[in-house]
């Protein structure tokens, strides 16, 4: 998979990620071969750059499943959206969709659980805060799923991750949506939405104090360096730590206006080792090992050489199966062959392929590394 310039776009290829309108329908469903229709579509969108599975438009490669289905997805990025707007024009709304979704959300998770984690959607900058609270929803869902706790957490779970940023609506657009770094006076306003939150949740279900309580603390952190209260470790309620996870993920794996969107592995070091004591590490490393951390499909630098992943497994993300295609002088070798990096001497992987340097890459070797993932390659044509 490789993220490439909409300008770059050609007709055959196959997008990687699926992508929204601001009520959760689809521009795109991922899995569609690109027509000039859908790319003309794109330009005028105001998308910059998107997925797509491969760079030769010969190659119909279909991306990684999800863990929740295409329309339980569009159907609660409407709702969630509904439900924003509708408590900023009325103070209030009708929880009853919210929580049927939830519902769906969670059935849907745990039907899938063989899929791990895998790239997230594609947005506008106006929608971010629908899908991004839609995907929060999925991640903290999927973390209640897997800690085993019972079937009704998991459900207050799903819930207060749809929920944890109704406070946004006090916060004024512009702030929202600024490319640059806020300044004090906007940054306080920011840090005043967790609150807002609590607030309103605690009136809207006044016998649920868990969900008001997601709201205050998915910006706690577990060193205490977190707002609005500076909470330490058990001082946060499980059900904060948990959201705050799933929401920094899906916040660094995001196109946001002031960043682009961070590759699961990039986000991975960001959580894991860049940010020691900020995140309950038992939770961390669950959630870790069911995210693709190098999703099939990605070219990995190897001691071996240019390799593509071919498999990931739950428990050993950070060493999937690969097949090296190519010498560290990134020349395509005669036999491409399986290396198990779990089995392989520890710092055989050197990194990961950047989009800009893939770009290069493939245009180099005059083939998408993707081919090596069929059971019996040819070599015949390039990338285009």
């Amino acid at each position: 998979m490789i993220r490439i310039p909409v300008k770059k776009l050609k007709e055959g290829m196959v997008t990687a990620q699926s992508i929204y309108n601001p009520l959760g329908a689809n521009y795109l469903t991922k899995g569609k071969a690109l027509n000039s229709k859908y790319i003309e579509r794109l330009k005028n969108s105001g998308f910059d750059a998107v997925t797509i599975t491969s760079m030769d438009p010969r190659l119909q490669t279909a991306p990684p499943e999800d863990i929740v289905r295409e329309k339980t997805r569009i159907s609660a990025i409407h709702n969630v959206a509904t439900a924003f707007q509708t408590v900023e024009e009325t103070g209030t709304f009708d929880p009853g969709p919210l929580q049927d979704i939830s519902e769906t959300i969670l059935q849907d998770v745990i039907a899938q659980q063989k899929n791990l984690v895998q790239l997230t959607d594609l947005r506008l900058h106006d929608t971010y805060t629908f899908a991004h609270s839609v995907n929060v929803s999925i991640l903290s869902g999927l973390l209640g799923v897997l800690l085993k706790l019972p079937e009704e957490e998991q459900l207050k779970l799903t819930l207060g991750g749809l929920l944890h940023d109704i406070g946004k609506v006090t916060v004024p657009y512009e702030i929202l949506t600024k490319a640059g770094h806020l300044n004090d006076e906007e940054w306080q306003v920011m840090q005043g939405h967790p609150e807002a939150g609590r607030q309103r949740l605690k009136q809207m279900f006044p016998r649920d104090v868990m969900l008001s309580t997601i709201a205050l603390q998915h910006h706690e952190r577990f060193d205490g360096s977190g707002y609005p209260n500076h909470l330490k470790g058990e001082q946060i309620h499980r059900y904060g730590r948990i959201v705050a996870i799933a929401d920094v993920y899906d916040a660094l794996t995001s196109v946001r206006p002031y960043k682009r969107a961070y590759t699961p592995s990039v986000a991975h070091r960001l959580m894991a080792t860049c940010s020691p004591g900020h995140f309950d590490l038992n939770f961390l490393k669950l959630f870790f090992d069911n995210v693709a951390i190098y999703p099939i499909g990605t070219i990995l630098r190897t001691k071996s050489g240019y390799a593509i992943v071919k498999k990931v497994e739950f428990g050993h993300t950070l060493t999937p199966l690969v097949r090296v295609f190519a010498d560290q002088e990134g020349k395509l070798i005669d036999s491409p062959y399986d290396l198990d990096l779990k089995e392989a001497p520890k710092g055989m992987l050197e990194g990961v392929l950047s989009d800009s340097d893939l770009y290069h890459f493939i245009h180099n070797i005059n083939i998408d590394p993707v081919i090596f993932l069929q059971d019996n390659p040819t070599r015949n044509g390039g990338a285009e």
